[in-house]
């Protein structure tokens, strides 16, 4: 089964990184499956996915099994018993995927995928690979201590991963029901939960996995915001400029450019704006820095909070990008006075993510056909221009002066205004007329 481009190009990345181009392209997809799926889950990079597949013949319909125990991820039974000395309790969480590159789901696959995994929980009668039967093992292990739960039963999630589209076809939708439902009854779980993942979810499971850097920082001048459908939890105050840093920038003190992957617009130089901005820095009062700035808008899928310090996971700078980079151009000037407002808001619900970015960016000069570089379809047109090779590349500008600190030829960037003119005059029929 041949891939879409776009996957293609994420499989490639992923199979050079991990150093597994050698491997048959569908073993190289289950990799890929089990490594997107288990990093949901467990926050440290370390693991090699090759330790979570299990897919060879006789395998229950099983390709991969991690199994994150206290936020470790456990490949034998010693483990369980070391973090039961260490710990006292065990918060564990089973991960089963089943990966087919096949460009469509597929009912029978999901009651098969469905089957395997109460046959792992259950009595066991299906014959089972060497790497299927270690889990299992440590599966026994677990529940032999399962009145050290905590803070409930284990969590079980089931990934179906292939590169087509979920449109939550009525009879698939039904099956998976099904299989989750009869998991529950077996009254082992907390919760149980089946997800599918398509081609878009593959790119942007791995893309996440990219961006997923884990901060700790000191919030101390904050209030919890009110409760608000969608959201986790959400946190308004001030918080330090130098603090602010620590949080965007790698060990060499470089902005990590991908952290404003979900912003309108990269940062766009020294305007008028922020050049004011800059401007209140090297003055004498820039402890007022807090209260003529707009602030930093910061969503995060994963919140932990003891008091005022606070560690977050899977974050995005949604606003406040121009400042962000003002701030670090100026970083030589920063001391304890020059505060900024503080946004966190904690949510993975994509509507309202979306929300809060074009509200938040309402607020200063932003062009409307601009907001389409949220859309999801912008975002894989982005990476479909990615998988050409450097030599034929031409560069889509999803968002304005995403490319200016690269040196690349003008001709060969396309703004979205170009694109649309091009596919109108191409496709439709309505060329753009041109100036005399």
């Amino acid at each position: 089964m041949a891939l879409d481009r776009i996957t293609m190009g994420v499989l490639g990345e992923f199979s050079s990184e991990f150093k597994i181009t050698d491997l048959p392209e569908d073993k190289r997809f289950e990799h890929l499956a089990a490594w997107i799926t288990a990093r949901r889950h467990y926050s440290d990079t370390s693991f090699d996915p090759a330790e979570l597949v299990t897919g060879n013949g006789g395998d229950t319909g099983l390709d991969s099994i991690a199994i994150i125990a206290n936020n470790n991820l456990i490949t034998d039974v010693d483990t369980v018993r070391e973090l039961l000395d260490v710990n006292g309790y065990l918060d564990v969480t089973f991960v089963f995927v089943q990966a087919e590159r096949s460009a469509h789901f597929d009912m029978q696959k999901i009651g098969q995928f469905g089957f395997g995994v109460k046959d792992f929980f259950g009595e066991g009668k299906l014959r089972r690979t060497e790497a299927v039967q270690s889990y299992r093992e440590i599966m026994e292990a677990i529940y032999a201590a399962s009145p050290k739960f905590r803070p409930g039963n284990p969590a079980c999630f089931l990934y179906y991963v292939t590169t087509g589209r979920w449109t939550n076809d009525h009879a698939l939708t039904v099956r998976a029901d099904a299989e989750v439902g009869d998991l529950r009854n077996m009254g082992m779980f907390s919760t149980v939960e089946f997800v599918a993942v398509g081609s878009e979810q593959i790119r942007n499971l791995y893309r996440q996995t990219k961006n997923a850097i884990s901060r700790e920082f000191t919030f101390d001048q904050k209030v919890v915001a009110p409760e608000v459908a969608g959201v986790k939890e959400a946190y308004l105050g001030v918080l330090k400029a130098t603090d602010f840093l620590k949080l965007v920038c790698d060990e060499n003190g470089e902005i990590i450019k991908s952290l404003f992957y979900e912003n309108i617009r990269d940062w766009i130089g020294y305007n008028q704006i922020n050049g004011e901005i800059q401007k209140t820095l090297h003055e004498e009062a820039k402890d007022r820095f807090v209260l003529m700035n707009n602030g930093i808008t910061m969503i995060a899928k994963e919140v932990k909070s003891t008091a005022n310090r606070f560690t977050i996971q899977d974050f995005q700078v949604v606003n406040g990008c121009q400042t962000s980079h003002v701030l670090h151009d100026n970083r030589t000037l920063l001391d304890d006075s020059v505060r900024i407002p503080f946004r966190l808001i904690s949510t993975k619900d994509e509507g309202v993510i979306e929300s809060v970015i074009r509200a938040t960016n309402r607020q200063t000069e932003v062009q409307g056909d601009q907001f389409f570089a949220m859309k999801d379809f912008a975002k894989k047109l982005e990476a479909y221009f990615s998988t050409f090779s450097v030599d034929q590349r031409l560069y889509y500008e999803r968002r304005p002066h995403q490319y200016d600190s690269q040196e690349l030829e003008r001709a060969r960037i396309i703004t979205h205004q170009n694109l649309v003119r091009a596919v109108g005059a191409m496709f439709l029929g309505e060329p753009y007329p041109c100036a005399e």
